[in-house]
């Protein structure tokens, strides 16, 4: 049975709550835990569980709070991952993936899922910023949810819902697949995109079914260049890049990031591919800002944000958003309030157009520069009604 006030509600309290607002979210933190946990449910079967860990907590320890915490929401809920995100140190990777292993074998459930494990430092330096899964109610889908192989490397999974196929793949990178661990960032970055076309083929897609990315870029100022170049290219091939009079592009959401992986490739990419038959495909909207240039005006090809419209939940991808001006530089130089709220304000008026608002948020990651903007982060986003 699961708890209610620090912990768990009861599965049929989710259900409950969930047929009667239509999305429930939850913070769970037991008592003495080193890591606290929110869970967002919607009605479309799907939540969104965000963990984050401790400054006070040794890695291993954080870990296996953060994943008892998952592992037990998902025994309650009855969901499946279908995405799963680590944000942490690389010299703490080890702790983090024994903790996880550990945690949810000892819940019965099968830990060879894909992860995305993401140089992401905490504020306090080494060890484990935090987790985000995407999960599935089986329930809900039209048949099973399917791991995908790339050779004997599990890279994403694959779900059906009212006749529409949904796939995410994880961790796809250039080092394989004919590129050498010493290839160039940009024969990487090319090679990155070739596997996940390749990838999607065999799963009867196309990389034209892409609706979000995320790129983690190794030394990313030095080579960003060389990537929207790589990018554009293989865009070309793909057939996406707009055309004239294409307003707003329709191009993937996109999220791109320093960070460098523990296979030390130049870049890596998750991403998620809709597609369906006649009449049961998801509405997709490539979405552009009112107050904020289309990214592709300045050659980075990505939309500011796409929405995924099912009957009966509408999800918004909301890309990458910084304080920048309309040729794409950084706005309030040295002031990091004032580009934290500048940031916010630019989300709020992509997600507004679709009747959306910050608190409508289900999941969400910051990037700061020094690890003392922390605290001014959650200062401001309280003071907003986060």
């Amino acid at each position: 049975m699961g708890k209610t006030s620090a912990g768990l509600v009861r599965q049929n309290s989710w259900q409950d709550r969930v047929r009667k607002k239509g999305m429930v979210s939850l913070m769970i933190s037991p008592p003495k835990s080193t890591a606290t946990l929110r869970a967002t449910q919607t009605n479309a079967g799907e939540a969104f569980f965000v963990a984050s860990g401790c400054n006070c907590a040794e890695v291993s320890r954080a870990a296996s709070d953060a994943y008892a915490q998952i592992a037990d929401a998902l025994g309650e809920m009855e969901m499946e991952i279908v995405q799963e995100r680590i944000f942490g140190s690389l010299s703490a990777k080890p702790a983090v993936m024994i903790a996880r292993y550990n945690a949810l074998r000892a819940r019965g459930i099968l830990p060879d899922t894909p992860v995305t494990y993401i140089q992401g430092h905490p504020p306090w330096g080494e060890g484990l910023a935090g987790v985000i899964v995407h999960t599935v109610s089986p329930l809900e889908l039209d048949g099973e949810v399917c791991t995908i192989m790339d050779g004997d490397i599990p890279c994403g999974r694959k779900w059906r819902r009212n006749g529409a196929a949904f796939i995410v793949l994880q961790n796809i990178q250039g080092v394989s697949d004919g590129a050498a661990p010493g290839a160039t960032p940009l024969l990487q970055a090319r090679y990155m995109f070739d596997r996940a076309e390749r990838i999607l083929q065999e799963q009867g897609l196309k990389y034209r079914a892409v609706a979000r990315t995320w790129f983690y870029l190794s030394d990313i100022l030095e080579w960003y260049g060389a990537f929207n170049d790589a990018r554009n290219a293989k865009y070309g091939e793909f057939g996406l890049m707009p055309e004239a009079g294409c307003d707003p592009p329709l191009l993937p959401a996109s999220t791109g990031v320093e960070a460098d992986t523990p296979q030390s490739a130049y870049c890596a990419m998750d991403l998620v591919a809709v597609s369906g038959h006649d009449g049961s495909h998801p509405q997709i909207k490539y979405l552009s800002n009112p107050h904020q240039q289309d990214a592709f005006r300045y050659g980075s090809a990505f939309s500011r944000g796409v929405l995924l419209g099912k009957s009966d939940v509408s999800l918004i991808h909301v890309s990458g958003t910084a304080a920048i001006d309309e040729a794409g530089k950084s706005l309030y130089p040295g002031d990091v309030r004032a580009q934290i709220d500048c940031t916010l304000d630019k989300i709020e008026d992509l997600i507004g157009q679709e009747g959306a608002k910050l608190e409508d948020i289900c999941a969400a990651t910051a990037f700061i520069k020094h690890p003392e903007f922390a605290a001014v982060f959650w200062e401001t986003v309280a003071a907003r009604g986060l």
